[in-house]
Order: structure tokens, then C-alpha cells, then sequence
């Protein structure tokens, strides 16, 4: 009776192990995607302050894209020697670093629609692409808004004075600036 028993035994856990056990194939997702990708440091394209466009070591610079780098590299040149320095304060970011910026966002303006006005999702930054860049100080971006056209560079939102993408055909006039992130006119220019 005792073997019985343990073949009854034996038999239904496996069945149980059998029904729990995962019969597909591990496809990575959204949430595995992220944890593998750095979200601070360098690697994730976080930069301490700000930094010259001669760091191209640095993730944050080596991940823009090409056309966006040199047209950078041309606009700080002409403001230096009208005087302006210019610094990147954010450049490329990792999905994984854009999350965490997203969700610090959240918790401090309390909800994702308010969050949204100043920091997008992975799936809409352009930051994540390398296609946008944020300057700094002040002065560099207020030279960059008045003279970036020239370069094909734009500040693309109102409330981000900061943040410069490829947005026109160099020397041509910028698009007008959407109010922030959240702007329902930002789905078509994604």
C-alpha cells in the first residue's frame, strides 16, 4: 500500500510540476529589455552637469546621431567665437535611463500626464534615438534658439528652451515650437 501511495504521490507532483513548468520558448520583454539596458552612469548616457562636445568617449555624445553631433559641432563653433559657450547637459539615454527620468517625473509632478509635459516615455523620446540634446547654460541656449535654424537645429517645445532636435533643412525656419512633450501635435513629428 505504501508504494502505491508513493507512486500516487510521485505521480501527481509531477503532473504539478509538469502543468507550472513554462513549455515556450523565453522571448525577452519590455521589462527584460530595460533591465538589461544601463539606466545610470555613462553607459546609460547620464552626464554628471554638462559636458563639451569634445567627449565623444562618452556615450551620451558617441550614441546622437551623426548629422546631429556635426551640426552641434558647428553651431558651438560659431558660438564660441561670438563669445557663448556651449555644453551638452543631455545627449543620447538609455530606454532604461529614460524610464528612470520618466518615473522620477511622475513621482514628482504627481501624475503621468503632468510628468509628460516635461519628460517623455522611451517609446517617445528622441533622446533614446539620439536624435535630440539638450544645452547649457542658459545663454548657449538662448544663442542656440536665436542662430540653431542655421544648423537645421530647433527647440521643438515651448516650455524646453534646453532642448534642440533636427527639425528643419539648415537655414531654413524651425517648425513652431510645440507647447511641451505632451503636445498632441508631437505624435506626427515622432
Amino acid at each position: 500500500m505504501a508504494t502505491t501511495r508513493t507512486l500516487f504521490v510521485s505521480a501527481l507532483a509531477m503532473l504539478t510540476l509538469t502543468a507550472c513548468s513554462n513549455t515556450e520558448p523565453d522571448t525577452p520583454t519590455a521589462a527584460h529589455y530595460l533591465a538589461s539596458q544601463p539606466d545610470s552612469g555613462p553607459a546609460g548616457g547620464e552626464i554628471d552637469d554638462r559636458i563639451g562636445l569634445d567627449n565623444t568617449d562618452l556615450p551620451a555624445l558617441a550614441r546622437l546621431d551623426p548629422v546631429l553631433l556635426k551640426a552641434l559641432h558647428s553651431a558651438a563653433a560659431d558660438a564660441t567665437s561670438s563669445g557663448v559657450d556651449v555644453y551638452i547637459t543631455s545627449g543620447w539615454r538609455s530606454a532604461a535611463y529614460q524610464q528612470r527620468l520618466f518615473d522620477e517625473a511622475v513621482r514628482r509632478y504627481g501624475s503621468t500626464d503632468e510628468a509628460r509635459r516635461w519628460v517623455q516615455t522611451p517609446n517617445n523620446s528622441k533622446h533614446v534615438t539620439g536624435r535630440a540634446v539638450d544645452v547649457g547654460p542658459t545663454d548657449a541656449a538662448d544663442w542656440m534658439s536665436r542662430h540653431g535654424n542655421d544648423y537645421g537645429l530647433c527647440q521643438t517645445y515651448a516650455n524646453e528652451m534646453w532642448h534642440f532636435e533636427m527639425a528643419t533643412t539648415p537655414g531654413d525656419t524651425c517648425p513652431v515650437a510645440l507647447d511641451d512633450p505632451s503636445d498632441e501635435r508631437a505624435e506626427g513629428r515622432r
